[in-house]
């Protein structure tokens, strides 16, 4: 088993830039074991759609790239994380909201509950964020 495996990719804050995360995201979880149709490979393609869809509708052209970092340690705990240059954090709104946008989080948040993980924000160095999303690994590290 490999101690600590890590992968990213940097795209540029446009809505193509969605697909393209969760194509890369799926690439890699293949390559680590996690095979396409699993549950918990539609749920971690899940999160990074709507933390990408966030990384570029709520950056307000602050942000011209964002990037897509995930971690796979030997305590087999996944780390996937969001990153981009604005300054403003995530709303947390309550889980009964009902409103018609906004509820990106709600969601993440939800799936990371539902899967045994964690959810949390970490600034950079650079006045920008990453939203971290931490779950356990439910299959061999390769």
């Amino acid at each position: 088993m490999a101690d600590h495996q890590e992968a990213s990719v940097t795209l540029p804050s446009a809505p193509e830039s969605v697909p393209a995360a969760r194509a890369y995201v799926t690439d890699v979880l293949a390559e680590w074991g996690l095979g396409t149709g699993a549950e918990a490979a539609d749920t971690v393609r899940l999160i990074v759609s709507e933390l990408a869809t966030n990384a570029v509708e709520h950056t307000v052209g602050q942000s011209p790239t964002f990037t897509v970092d995930l971690r796979l340690d030997r305590e087999q705990r996944l780390e996937i994380g969001v990153t981009d240059s604005h300054p403003r954090w995530p709303r947390w709104l309550p889980l009964a909201t009902q409103q018609d946008s906004g509820r990106g989080m709600v969601i993440v948040r939800c799936l990371a509950a539902e899967s045994g993980g964690e959810v949390f924000v970490t600034p950079t160095a650079e006045g920008g964020k990453t939203v971290w999303i931490a779950l356990p690994w439910i299959v061999p590290v390769r």
